[in-house]
């Protein structure tokens, strides 16, 4: 685990707990550089969850389960138990580790970092999937450092959901109104410039779900990134809408919107404060509905592969 450093280029340049390849690291040999490159090197290796059937994949139920791994060195295992061969080539759709946004955008995350390249996933709502509806969706955020600005790339649009979609924006830079991390989600919300209710999945949706995200991308900006149903401290509390509660999440969204110079002082902010900080053990809302405590610093066991 990384050493305590106050340049936000360093620490996102190195792996936290969900990001490090672990004993897998051997398998990041040899990958190309570039994030066009790098981007393909995820798509070879993971399909999303809720796009299988429109690529022609009827999956067994019990293979939903890959959805539940959070690590990286967890997915790593995982493709190499199905096929050992190196990353850069494309698995079979079938082959594929499902996942979803999340998963994609901690993927990408991960060869950054592991190449040196500063690099973060951001928890917030994507347009481009339905018409007026702001989407639960995750992206990577990397480092341009001949730009000198942070890039927003969403690693799960191929050229099929490209097309799909009807994207009209490259996905290796989305702009900054077609995603919106939590603290824009939340910010807009709360100034009566958007209706919380086109915020969310399915038939989730609201201002307690513009919280969530709020909260979880505060944590992926301190290299914890859980999954979308992951559930902590003012996220699972009695008082989220009181003046006390909506004025903290205020403050987390003006923090998590900060430029680099900042990054000091997010830090303590996040770790100051026990009902945004991640603890040890979450509850995760696998169902929707029953939540269960899961132990986060417990070695994880991947699913076994279907054969």
């Amino acid at each position: 685990m990384a050493a305590t450093t106050t340049d936000p280029l360093v620490y996102y340049a190195l792996p936290g707990l969900m990001t490090d390849p672990g004993d897998h690291a051997v398998m990041l040999n040899d990958l190309p550089s570039g994030i066009p490159a790098l981007v393909q090197v995820v798509q070879n290796n993971l399909i999303h969850i809720w796009w299988t059937e429109r690529y022609g994949l009827q999956l067994p139920e019990e293979r939903k389960r890959e959805a539940q791994i959070r690590r990286f060195s967890t997915m790593l295992a995982y493709i190499k138990t199905v096929d050992d061969r190196p990353l850069t080539i494309a698995r079979p759709m079938e082959q594929r580790l499902v996942h979803n946004c999340r998963h994609f955008s901690v993927f990408l995350c991960a060869l950054l970092r592991h190449q040196g390249i500063p690099a973060r996933p951001r928890c917030g709502f994507a347009t481009y999937f339905a018409p007026n509806h702001h989407e639960d969706h995750w992206v990577c955020e990397y480092w341009d450092a001949g730009q000198g600005r942070w890039v927003l790339v969403d690693a799960q649009l191929d050229a099929f959901q490209q097309n799909a979609l009807s994207v009209s924006f490259d996905p290796l830079d989305v702009p900054r109104d077609q995603f919106l991390t939590g603290g824009v989600a939340w910010q807009i919300c709360r100034r009566d410039e958007a209706d919380p209710n086109t915020f969310g999945i399915f038939h989730l949706k609201g201002m307690w779900f513009v919280q969530g995200n709020l909260v979880r991308d505060l944590a992926a900006l301190n290299r914890m990134e859980l999954l979308p149903w992951d559930n902590w401290g003012v996220m699972d509390g009695p008082d989220a809408d009181t003046e006390e509660t909506l004025a903290l999440m205020d403050q987390t969204a003006v923090i998590t919107l900060a430029d680099n110079g900042s990054f000091a002082e997010m830090r303590a902010f996040y770790e100051g404060d026990e009902r945004l900080r991640v603890p040890d053990v979450i509850r995760s809302y696998v169902d929707g509905a029953t939540p269960h405590n899961v132990d986060i610093t417990a070695r994880e066991i991947p699913p076994i592969p279907a054969s």
